[in-house]
């Protein structure tokens, strides 16, 4: 009996193959565990029909319905790309902890979870980990004056670090401070900050943190991150 694809996104009823549902569940929820995240490229057919030991055309068909579902973007002769992104958290409500955040308040619990954050990180994230961590940071590089764009990536980046500590409820801790950040202040301070000047001084600070955790330098990167917070603490108070 052919099933539908029970995507969260622009559903459609398209019946498939019962092998081709298989592979289509597995993938999506891949991606929707951010195993493979947003902007990622998928492995390619052969390798993913190899590692789901099933054929390349039942991958293709599974491919073409995700494809049809924007959950992956095509691009001829560079693969498959994510292109799905969770419904973004709903802003909190007048009676939440957004609604008595200053933007110290957020800067001072980064002070204390992000150097401890990064330090696990150093230890702990795995190859595939730092690999991730690269890809995000090359297209971080590659804006250059979408703000939306590089804060999505900006925080992208920060929770693949709080994810690579290896510890659930760290990352836990750190994602509701992204969702506070975004339902109180976020967009007002966080823009008019972003010229394209500071855009390309965060870049050279990202990858100087890159650096850092990918040769294991557990001193230089939280140091790095507390001067980093340093700096934005007075570029908060000049705006003040």
């Amino acid at each position: 009996m052919n099933k539908l694809l029970k995507a969260e996104p622009n559903q459609t009823a398209q019946p498939i193959g019962a092998t081709a549902q298989i592979v289509i569940d597995t993938l999506f929820a891949r991606i929707k565990a951010e195993e493979y995240p947003l902007d990622t490229r998928l492995p390619s057919e052969r390798t993913l029909a190899s590692d789901l030991g099933v054929a390349r055309n039942t991958v293709r068909e599974a491919l073409d319905v995700l494809e049809a579902q924007n959950v992956i973007r095509r691009r001829a002769g560079s693969g498959s790309f994510v292109t799905y992104r969770s419904s973004p958290p709903e802003i909190a409500p007048d009676n939440s902890v957004a609604k008595d955040m200053s933007p110290l308040d957020h800067l001072v619990v980064r002070g204390i979870l992000e150097p401890e954050m990064v330090r696990l990180a150093v230890i702990n994230m795995t190859p595939r980990q730092l690999g991730q961590l690269a890809e995000t940071l090359s297209r971080i590089e590659a804006v250059q004056t979408d703000v939306d764009r590089f804060i999505d990536l900006e925080e992208q980046l920060y929770m693949q670090i709080a994810k690579g500590t290896g510890n659930p409820l760290l990352a836990s801790c750190y994602r509701l401070t992204i969702d506070t950040y975004r339902a109180s202040f976020r967009t007002k301070l966080r823009r008019r900050n972003l010229t394209p000047k500071r855009i390309q001084d965060y870049q050279k600070r990202f990858n100087t943190l890159f650096n850092a955790i990918g040769s294991r330098d557990v001193a230089s990167a939280v140091e790095f991150v507390k001067l980093h917070l340093i700096e934005e603490q007075k570029l908060l108070l000049q705006d003040d």
